[in-house]
């Protein structure tokens, strides 16, 4: 088992600032996301992003009851023998589409209590997006926000895409280490209206967030943007906001976020179970209206390396 400053060292990262290297280097980790999409999405401006076609050298998408003309190549057999009736095999091609992030810089994602703040997890997770997206041809953009700032990239293809955005996320990063003790400018409900404006319908759009600024208003921007593209959420959390620490007798911390300073009283029972009751009825809130909107929600930590937990959780799914 590696100590932190093994698990930093393997990252390129110190867990606080954002270098180029430890962003370039999710280059050769692209194979650990599937940008595949769920399910088509069709509008009336851009069209499916799929296409079904007869057809061989496609990928698979359905078996449906044999129609005259259908290719005979192209019959399945294997249906076939088991229904007692002809079918004949659908596939579909895929087409390029825009692959867009959403990141949240902001104060609240300025914490970490293990190996990494949440805002350099959310990177490092962009980044990663960023080089399966132009690996497999589609173009990147994305929307990136700190307390104070954002920055908009838009759509591009090829290695300058990822580029861009990364630069953006250093610089985004840097600022808020700079400029902390200012006042939030660009909350996340800002961030999901200008969305609503620059993602096309029929785009992949994640959002990368804590989400501690969720509520109604972004809730719906979310909503409408899954209506035409697809939207997968990614909860960025620290394992102290799911329960607070067990010790020994009682101790004061005090907890900042580079703003706002709070004193926690560790150790005492009903204070933890207030809290962690308190974190998964606001957990449990924002899972209800990604499922109500139709939108995938998964969870990552920044207390252990990306790779880490998306191979353990692509294990599971199998």
């Amino acid at each position: 088992m590696k100590n932190k400053s093994q698990l930093l060292a393997s990252l390129h990262s110190n867990g606080i600032e954002l270098t180029t290297g430890e962003l370039l280097r999710y280059r050769q980790l692209s194979y650990l996301l599937n940008l595949k999409p769920g399910k088509s999405h069709r509008s009336a401006l851009s069209g499916g992003y799929l296409s079904k076609h007869k057809g061989r050298g496609m990928e698979f998408d359905e078996a449906r009851h044999y129609q005259a003309g259908d290719d005979i190549r192209a019959i399945d057999w294997r249906v076939t023998a088991r229904t007692g009736k002809t079918h004949t095999k659908i596939y579909r091609e895929e087409r390029e589409r825009p692959v867009f992030i959403l990141c949240d810089l902001s104060t609240s994602m300025q914490f970490g209590t293990q190996l990494l703040l949440k805002s350099i997890q959310a990177a490092h997770l962009s980044a990663l997006i960023a080089w399966s997206a132009v690996q497999r041809g589609d173009k990147l953009g994305g929307l990136l926000f700190n307390s104070e700032r954002h920055r908009e990239c838009k759509p591009m293809s090829r290695k300058r895409a990822v580029l861009s955005l990364c630069h953006e996320l250093i610089q985004l990063q840097s600022h808020y280490s700079k400029a902390a003790g200012m006042t939030s400018a660009i909350p996340f409900t800002d961030a999901c209206a200008r969305a609503r404006r620059l993602v096309k319908p029929g785009s992949l759009m994640y959002v990368i967030s804590d989400f501690h600024s969720f509520d109604d208003t972004s809730s719906q921007h979310l909503a409408h943007l899954a209506r035409h593209s697809e939207v997968k959420s990614i909860k960025i959390t620290d394992p102290f906001e799911h329960a607070l620490p067990t010790i020994m007798g009682q101790r004061q911390v005090s907890v900042s976020d580079g703003q706002q300073r709070q004193t926690w009283l560790l150790g005492n029972s009903q204070l933890q179970q207030r809290y962690q009751q308190q974190q998964q009825l606001q957990h449990q809130h924002i899972a209800r209206v990604h499922r109500e909107a139709g939108i995938s929600l998964q969870e990552i930590s920044a207390s252990s390396p990306l790779e880490h937990q998306l191979f353990v959780q692509s294990k599971n799914n199998r």
